[in-house]
Parts: C-alpha cells; sequence; structure tokens
C-alpha cells in the first residue's frame, strides 16, 4: 500500500519514452492506443499526490520523484513533438531548465528540504499537458474535422508556453534577490 503512489508515478515514466516516439513518429503507434496511453499518463499525474496524502506516504522524496517524472515525460513528449515539427523545439529545452532551477532554486538556494513551488510553475508544469493533448486529439478519427484545428491550437499554446516558462525562470532567479531587497 504505501508503494501505491510511486507505482502510479511510475507508470508515467514508463509511459515517457512510447508517448515521446509516438508523437515523433505517429505512424508507429494507432491515434486510439496513443490517447488511451497519454490520459493513463495524466491519470496518474492527476492521482498519485492524492493517493499519498490519503495514505499517509507523502514525503519530499515523492513529491521530488512525481516532479522529476512529470518533467521528464512532458520534455521527452514534447521533444518528440517538436522532432515531428508539432511545437518549437524550444519549449522542451525550457521545460528542463525550468525543472533544474526549480529544484536547484528549493534545495541550495533557499535550503529547503523538498521542493518550493511557484504558482506560475504550478501552471506551467498543468500547461505543458496541453499541447500534447491537442496533437494526441487531433490524430484521432472523430476529430478530424478539426485535426488542423486543434494541431494550430497545439502549436499556438506551445508558444504561450514558452514565454510563461521564460518569464517563470527569471521570476524564480529574481525572487530571492528580490527577498532580500535588493
Amino acid at each position: 500500500m504505501t508503494r501505491s503512489a510511486d507505482l502510479l508515478t511510475g507508470l508515467r515514466l514508463a509511459l515517457a519514452l512510447p508517448l515521446a516516439v509516438a508523437f515523433a513518429q505517429p505512424e508507429l503507434l494507432d491515434a486510439r492506443v496513443a490517447a488511451v496511453l497519454l490520459a493513463a499518463a495524466i491519470g496518474s499525474d492527476y492521482v498519485d499526490g492524492r493517493v499519498a496524502r490519503l495514505l499517509g506516504t507523502a514525503s519530499p522524496g515523492g513529491q521530488l520523484f512525481d516532479h522529476g517524472t512529470d518533467c521528464l515525460f512532458v520534455t521527452a513528449c514534447l521533444t518528440g513533438a517538436a522532432v515531428a515539427g508539432q511545437v518549437p523545439l524550444v519549449l522542451p529545452a525550457l521545460v528542463a531548465v525550468a525543472f533544474g532551477q526549480y529544484v536547484f532554486d528549493s534545495y541550495w538556494v533557499h535550503r529547503k528540504k523538498r521542493l518550493r513551488m511557484s504558482t506560475l510553475g504550478r501552471w506551467n508544469g498543468i500547461g505543458y499537458f496541453v499541447p500534447l493533448v491537442g496533437l494526441a486529439a487531433a490524430r484521432l478519427e472523430v476529430f478530424a474535422p478539426f485535426a488542423a484545428l486543434l494541431a494550430q491550437a497545439a502549436r499556438a499554446t506551445a508558444y504561450v508556453l514558452v514565454v510563461s516558462t521564460l518569464v517563470s525562470i527569471v521570476d524564480r532567479a529574481t525572487a530571492a534577490r528580490r527577498a532580500r531587497g535588493e
């Protein structure tokens, strides 16, 4: 029971590579299978923390595993989408930089024993899944009449995420200085 949340997070980790390949080369995985796998990954992200808190097993290490898996998952899948020319390549690179900064800032700059979250970073973390959902939906037959619109919306969302991630990186980099009154 104590490992239930970690198993849910591990599911997302296991799905990162197959879905990254599916975004890079959509013909390798049926669109319905890709959509189900993406839904499973998102579902695991939605419930893993809740399960940990419900079972009393939430911990800073579990939080790091969850957030690190989120970073790896969205970075891999967005990289696959970028390889296919569906989102800008700079987005997955910025996701990785922002996560590295998040960990560094939390553990070394602020000397916390757990991750130090920010509101914008949280919204970005959720937002990174949005282009992936749009691209996966665009491949589904049921959404065929809207495929081009979904793909364009996913690309536009990715550009918005580039800007919001840059803002988040700058905000986190200057937060400590602002707190000291410099």
